[in-house]
């Protein structure tokens, strides 16, 4: 069963709170990201032990197997677009198809106790590689090819949403954090 692919602007939530999942990226910094990391990859382990983990449980959705593999894989692409940002002069982030992405490595498919490991693993690299970030280095800017412009402040608030936001496209709570 396909999916239709996400093409939203997601940057508007640095601006305001998600109406869908309660994540207000403006009530906290990029250096308060980092210890909120290993919360939400510690339950989204709890999730990818779930009995149904790679059932669907609607149409335009993926199942939280597909999901956690998505999260795996957002969390090493940012945590290599953070790196970008630190040593690069405002970096242009190479393309990514994530719908391809899930298709081609068949998220599907793989392994849910592989995937927990491996999200969390890129959870712990992440926030690592945030705790070394001090002082104007958050400031330092990074864009998409579509123009949206980051700071590694904002890219990092950014990047916990979307974590966040899967948590509740699985129906997963979703430990306090802003």
């Amino acid at each position: 069963m396909s999916i239709l692919p996400d093409t939203s602007d997601w940057t508007w939530v640095l601006d305001r709170p998600c109406g869908d999942c309660g994540y207000d990226a403006t009530a906290l910094t990029g250096a308060e990201v980092a210890p909120f990391l290993g919360t939400v990859a510690r339950t989204w382990a709890e999730v990818l032990r779930r009995p149904d983990v790679g059932v669907r449980r609607r149409v335009d959705r993926w199942s939280a197997l597909e999901y956690g593999a998505h999260v795996r894989d957002v969390l090493r692409l940012c945590d290599a677009r953070v790196t970008l940002m630190r040593i690069q002069n405002s970096p242009v982030f190479p393309d990514w198809d994530q719908d391809r992405t899930a298709h081609d490595a068949d998220y599907a498919g793989q392994d849910p106790v592989v995937v927990a490991t491996g999200l969390t693993a890129a959870a712990d690299r992440f926030a690592s590689d945030l705790g070394e970030v001090d002082g104007r280095d958050w400031g330092r800017p990074g864009r998409r090819s579509d123009g949206a412009t980051f700071s590694v402040d904002s890219f990092a608030r950014y990047v916990l949403h979307d974590l966040w936001h899967h948590l509740w496209d699985v129906d997963a709570p979703r430990p306090p954090a802003t």
